[in-house]
This record gives C-alpha cells, structure tokens and sequence, in this order.
C-alpha cells in the first residue's frame, strides 16, 4: 500500500508562479541582466536556484549567482505568503490524506530558508513530516531529494508517489520507479510529462484524491467465516 505522498510546492499546492516571475525580472533589472521572458522564467521552476540561472543564462561565475540570488531573496521576502495562496481545493485534500493516514511531506526547489518561511506564513508546518529543499540536496530531477525521504521514513520507492506540476518531478520519480502523478494547473504542459509514464493527470487539487486512491492497492481482509457444514 502507497503510504507516503510527496509533494512539489510551487505550482503544484501553491499558485506562486507570477511572484517568481516577478522575483526573476527584478533580480535581472539588478544585474543588469535581460529578462528572458515570462514563458522562460516559469520553465525554469522547480530547479534549484544554480541549475535554473544556467538554464537562462548559461554558466555564469559566483559573483553574478549571488547578486542575483540576493536580489531574488530581497524580493521573494517582501511579499509574506498565506493559504490565500494555495491552489483552492489543496487544504481539503490535504486534510483528506491526513484522516486516511498518509504520512505527506514535500520535494520542492525551493531553499530552506525560503521553504521554512512560507511553511510558517501559512500555519503548514506541521502538515508534512519531511521537506527537502534544493540547497541541500541535488537539484530535480536528480532523486537524490526522493530517495533520501525514503530513507526518512523508511519506505521503499513502491510505497510512494511523487505528485508534481514539471517534467522534473515526472523525471526524478521515474529515475527511482516512483508512481507519480502529473497536475495539469501548473507550469509545465501536461504534453512534457507524458513521457514519463503517468499514474494519472489532476486537472484540479481534489482530482488527485481519486487517483490516488486508484493507485493504491485496496487492504484485503481474510475471510474468517467457516463455510463447512
């Protein structure tokens, strides 16, 4: 039986995509930077903060890493989050997961400092019994982030599911024979995660209640009764 849910953040439980965005272009208008445009900047969530500059940009030496990683942080932090910003339906599913026992926890791009900040903004700290954040592990779509939280808990890859909005999250649960289901709401199309053979699409928060449970092996109760007469 599937046990552990893990979890993308941005654009998967949270509709964050325009404030990193935002974050991207003030951080270029600091470094003097082009900004690559909205279609660029979104493709890029979910990688660590290295691995997306390189992506725009191409490599880049430390100096420019850290003035844009600062100018991005200044601007990420001046706008405090709240579940106004959780897709609608997330608490709800959430809170469905937590009564049929799942245990829930998060794989996100995010940095710690970062990821701890919008936990706190949002009272979420206490919903998800594991987190691991791009600047402490291997960037997506690297597993290393799944496989340690496997660990964690102390559960195999068969009792899993990695549910994401990018090619990323598809890519790293893949890498490990990770179920994984693909959300259509976020910033990839849904079109870049076929490939990576899907246990199912959410259109929508609560859809994934329903595949979920379509991917989880039901309990089998033995049957007690005696039939011999």
């Amino acid at each position: 039986m599937h046990k552990l849910l893990i979890f993308d953040w941005d654009g998967t439980l949270v509709d964050s995509s325009e404030h990193i965005v935002q974050c991207i272009k003030v951080a270029c208008s600091a470094t003097n930077e082009d900004f690559p445009g909205r279609e660029a900047a979104s493709s890029i969530i979910g990688l660590g903060m290295h691995e997306a500059l390189t992506e725009l940009f191409g490599k880049r030496d430390k100096d420019f890493v850290d003035a844009f990683r600062h100018a991005y942080s200044e601007h990420f932090f001046s706008i405090t989050p709240s579940r106004r910003d959780l897709f609608p339906g997330v608490m709800d599913m959430l809170e469905h997961f937590r009564a049929e026992g799942f245990s829930m926890a998060v794989a996100t791009g995010k940095s710690r400092q970062g990821m701890d900040y919008a936990l706190q903004s949002m009272g979420l700290e206490n919903w998800f019994e594991g987190v691991r954040c791009a600047d402490e592990a291997k960037s997506k779509p690297d597993p290393q982030m799944l496989r340690e939280l496997l660990q964690e808990f102390d559960f195999g890859a068969d009792q899993a599911i990695m549910i994401g909005d990018t090619e990323y999250d598809m890519d790293m649960a893949h890498r490990i024979n990770m179920k994984r289901i693909a959300v259509s709401y976020g910033v990839h199309d849904v079109e870049r995660m076929r490939t990576y053979e899907l246990g199912g699409i959410a259109d929508h928060p609560l859809d994934i209640i329903d595949i979920v449970a379509a991917l989880t092996p039901k309990k089998t109760v033995p049957n007690t009764l005696n039939t011999t007469s």
